[in-house]
This record gives structure tokens, sequence and C-alpha cells, in this order.
């Protein structure tokens, strides 16, 4: 039997998932795992598709090399462990961060495309060289091996100018420095599962998913087409992340330059990584652990993190006119009963109600607001992986 590889590849991590084909709608991935720590720790975990751990192992690099080359070595270890498990692989699919303005479907990786995914790389600069890292390793490995793009940018393309066009001169929006928007995948998969969640009516018209995770963003939905998204140019804008600081003044970028001397790469941190619920807690990124704790800081995180989702609810509300439909998404948003409770009673001035005994429900695609509701409320898990096999196996004919 054929398979089919996901990956998705970060500076620091990579995440995989193998299917079998031909692939069926929701089908299970028979392995999934991932690598985690390159550059400091490596640790590598495999699990088949009832999650029972396969291999749990660290990967060792020799003194001196560069993350480049830990890289490498992550994705050649999983490579030669999924040649262990005597997986033949028809295809590899990809998720990419950026397919710029050009690209707004996954496309088969070609030489000509992969030119053009190298000249994303300055409106990705943290994500797209590691994405695309892989892409070399495989064709080098297995030259007629197809390999697929799916873009986190792809879905959100359908957005109407307004949403796309930051108020700057001119001539910095024409060199691309526009609203792209992300987790675009994540997005794909929910729109498709609509009609059956909330019915064909309500599923086609003003939907708002909230894809909450560490990283956080929004997207407003008509007749299942994005019309506008919270994340921007970068991954950064929008909602308090995890420890990103969505929406900012750029006042305070300034003032940290002024005052505390902060360089490009000092922003960049402050900015990514040292802010959102770790900086405002100053515990952790971690939702659980912020729900779990007693202290000021902890509860402040947590309701700063469902007042501000609440406020681009608001804000999205205006170019979907009007909320049909709320979803809740993401290892946050699917989780975590305190904050869909708490942005529902944020938003109860829109006659959104959420039944208590439905939110405690897990595991599940299911609606979870009450009869009397006057918009409908739904839990769907994501399935991101699942969704770049569609892609890789429709575009491959496979």
């Amino acid at each position: 039997m054929k398979s089919l590889l996901i990956i998705n590849a970060g500076s620091s991590s990579l995440k995989f998932a193998v299917f079998n084909l031909p692939l069926t709608k929701d089908a299970p991935s028979v392995y999934r795992g991932q690598i985690d720590g390159i550059g400091a720790n490596t640790q590598f975990v495999a699990k088949d598709i009832d999650g029972k751990v396969l291999l749990e192992t660290t990967i060792k690099s020799p003194e001196g090399t560069s993350l480049e080359g830990q890289q490498q070595l992550a994705l050649t270890s999983l490579l030669d462990w999924v040649e262990s498990q005597k997986i033949e692989l028809a295809a590899v699919g990809h998720r990419v961060l950026h397919g710029g303005k050009k690209y707004s479907a996954p496309v088969v990786i070609t030489p000509e495309v992969l030119k053009d995914l190298e000249a994303f790389i300055p409106l990705g600069p943290l994500h797209q060289p590691h994405n695309l890292r892989p892409v070399y390793i495989l064709a080098k490995k297995y030259p007629n091996m197809p390999q697929v793009a799916c873009f986190d940018t792809a879905f959100h393309r359908t957005q109407p100018w307004q949403s796309e066009v930051y108020p700057i001169p001119r001539k910095i929006t024409e060199e691309g420095v526009i609203r792209y928007g992300f987790h675009g995948s994540s997005y794909d998969y929910i729109a498709r599962q609509l009609e059956d969640v909330l019915g064909k009516q309500v599923g086609n018209g003003a939907v708002i998913v909230a894809h909450m995770g560490n990283g956080a963003s929004m997207a407003g939905l008509v007749e299942k087409k994005c019309v506008a998204t919270s994340m921007g140019f970068t991954a950064a804008e929008g909602l308090m992340m995890g420890t990103r600081t969505g929406n900012i003044d750029p006042g305070v970028l300034l003032y940290m330059v002024d005052q505390h001397g902060y360089s490009a790469a000092d922003l960049s941190r402050f900015i990514y990584k040292e802010s959102g619920l770790l900086g405002v807690s100053g515990l952790s990124q971690d939702m659980r652990t912020l729900e779990a704790s007693d202290t000021k800081e902890a509860k402040e995180a947590v309701e700063l993190f469902c007042y501000r989702a609440a406020r681009q609810i608001g804000s999205l509300m205006v170019a979907t006119a009007g909320l049909d439909a709320l979803v809740f998404t993401g290892g946050i948003g699917e989780n975590s009963q305190h904050v869909r409770n708490r942005i529902a009673e944020l938003l109860a001035w829109t006659g959104l109600k959420i039944d208590g005994e439905l939110n405690k429900v897990r595991g599940k695609a299911h609606c979870i607001n009450t009869a009397d509701s006057k918009v409908k409320v739904a839990v769907i898990p994501t399935n991101e992986e699942w969704m770049i096999a569609f892609h890789t196996t429709s575009l491959l004919a496979l």
C-alpha cells in the first residue's frame, strides 16, 4: 500500500503525519509525530494510529553543527524511520507559510514554483526558509517524488481589497506589503464542515471562525469564503497569542527602540517570543497552566485574551455584515470551556448564548448554543494534516 507523507517544518520543530492511499474523508493518519528542540535538545517522537508511542529518542548532532545542519539531520532521521516502517511513499505534502499574491491554491512544486517561493522569503523570513528546506532535501534524496505546497495564505486570497490594504504609501503596498492572513489550511478544513455542523443556510451565512492555539487568529466567512481575517502581513497581527503581542501600537515599538535601545532582533523577540499570555502572566504561554493558576497575573492574562478575542469578533462582524455563527477551533478553541464561555458572555449583546452542558462535550464537532440563542455556536476540531493530504492527492490524482 502506498502512503502520503505530510510535513510541517519550522525552525525548531518538524511535525509529520502519514496517510494511507487512497485517502478517504477524514481518514486518520496511520502514523504521526514530531521532532522538537532542533538546535538544542532534539527529541523525536512517533506514534501509531491509536496514539501508541513507537519511537521516542534523542537525535544527537556532532559538536558545532549549524542549525541548518541540525534541521537536515532531523528530516533525515524522519525519512530513515519512515523507510524502517516499510512505508512506500507516493508523494509528500508540505505546509508552506507564504504563497504571496501569486498562489491562491495549493500547487505541485516544480523548479519554477520553488523559485517563486524562495522570492517570498522576505515576506516570511521567520518561517518560509524552514518550510522550504525539506523540499530541497527530499528532492535530492527522491528526485522523482512529487511534492505539493499548501499555503497558509491561500484561503484568504478571496478577501476584498479593503481587507488587504494597509494605509501606507502605495509604493510599499505594491512591494507586497498587504494583509495576507494565515492558518489557511485550518480555515479551509473548517469551511468544508460548516454545512454539516451548522446547516446549509447558516453554514453559508456570516460565520466567524476562531482558530485559537499558541498561534491564534480569526476569519470572517461569507458563503464559506474569507472576507476578512485578523492576521495581516505577518502572523503577529490580530489576537493576543501564546507569546505574540497581536495588535500593538507601533509607538510602543518605537518607545522600545528609543528608551531601551532595542535592535530589529530585539523587537522580533519582544513581538514573537516574550509577549502574549506569557508576557502578561509572567508564568506560562499554556492556557491550561494559566487556567489552573490562582495568581492575579494568570487570571488577568486569560481575561485579556478573551476580551481582545471578543473585540476582534466585533470588528469582523463589520466585514461579514452580521453574525449567524461563531466557530471555535484550535488547541484552546477546542478544549477550553472557560475561554468559550467567557467570550460568549462578552458577546451576550448579540443574543449569543452557550449551553453549559453542551460546552463540556469534547472531541467531536457539535453546536454548543442554547435553543434560544440568536447566534449558532459550534466547536469543530480542525485537521490541517488531512486538508494538506486532500489537496496533495487531488492535485496528483492519487
